[in-house]
């Protein structure tokens, strides 16, 4: 009996192989056949289920499932079927997590739609991806134009502003501020001041997502990722001890833009006082 039962699962596990492997053929030709009547929504549904059910085939047919997807949303984009396009490109991105090229075009969906925060991001990961992808690069620059007001690369030029916001941080550090959070961080310049200074402790928030990425990627190249905690928040929503650990002894800012009615400066500065900062004896 033991042997008669073992035939029979190994006989039961070789029919279903063999049904798996004729369904994917199956699916693979309707697939192409598909393409070939420019029927991309349903030559899309096909792929799906050949990459679900055979996912070793991900890389031999990667580039014509590309192709698919991307002839399949600009379809369901001239049809105003938003929701359906970003669902494709979830389940493309499942499929393909680390993919730049389909990173590209989410990217370049959403930066039409209006979503540019959402769109910068998706840019940002292809570019991490592949830094040598002109297309992720020009739209990320393009995006990051909308994004970062031209005020800022002139705060960061300007050496002399510069030199005095790093002679008051570190006349604060020295008197005994040793907890910072720089609200609205930008590019994180105030808080790399702030721990060149001695701070034990700096916090950033930044509601931006581009700019927070774009902090944490200078905060890493000055081998500060470790010493500075970045939250992509408003600071209004920082609470102790979810997001920091205690209250801090200094507060920093810089936002003193279309901030003042975006994160709201003086909000954010009574927040800090009120639940932030430590209060004096």
């Amino acid at each position: 009996m033991p042997n008669s039962n073992s035939k029979f699962h190994h006989s039961h596990r070789g029919g279903q192989e063999a049904g798996r492997r004729e369904l994917v053929s199956r699916s693979l030709q309707s697939a192409q056949h598909c393409l070939e009547d420019q029927d991309f929504g349903t030559a899309y549904a096909h792929y799906l289920l050949v990459l679900n059910l055979a996912p070793e085939l991900k890389t031999s047919v990667k580039e014509t499932f590309q192709f698919t997807l991307f002839k399949w949303a600009e379809e369901l984009d001239s049809l105003a079927r938003i929701q359906d396009l970003f669902n494709c490109y979830e389940q493309a991105l499942e499929l393909y997590p680390n993919d730049e090229v389909i990173c590209n075009s989410m990217g370049e969906h959403l930066f039409r739609m209006g979503f540019r925060d959402e769109a910068a991001g998706y840019f940002h990961k292809a570019v991490k991806l592949n830094p040598d992808f002109a297309d992720a690069k020009e739209n990320f620059y393009r995006v990051a134009n909308w994004l970062v007001e031209r005020w800022h690369f002139i705060m960061l030029n300007d050496a002399k502003r510069n030199l005095t916001y790093l002679k008051a941080i570190e006349n604060a550090v020295r008197s005994g501020c040793k907890s910072v959070l720089d609200i609205g961080t930008g590019t994180g310049i105030l808080s790399m001041f702030a721990k060149k200074a001695g701070a034990s402790s700096v916090y950033a928030c930044e509601l931006s997502k581009t700019m927070y990425e774009l902090a944490r990627d200078v905060v890493a190249a000055n081998n500060m990722e470790r010493e500075i905690k970045l939250l992509h928040l408003k600071s209004l929503d920082i609470e102790i001890p979810k997001h920091i650990p205690e209250r801090v002894s200094l507060v920093v800012t810089e936002t003193v833009d279309a901030g003042l009615f975006g994160e709201g400066i003086v909000e954010s500065l009574i927040h800090a006082w009120e639940h932030l900062l430590l209060q004096p004896k």
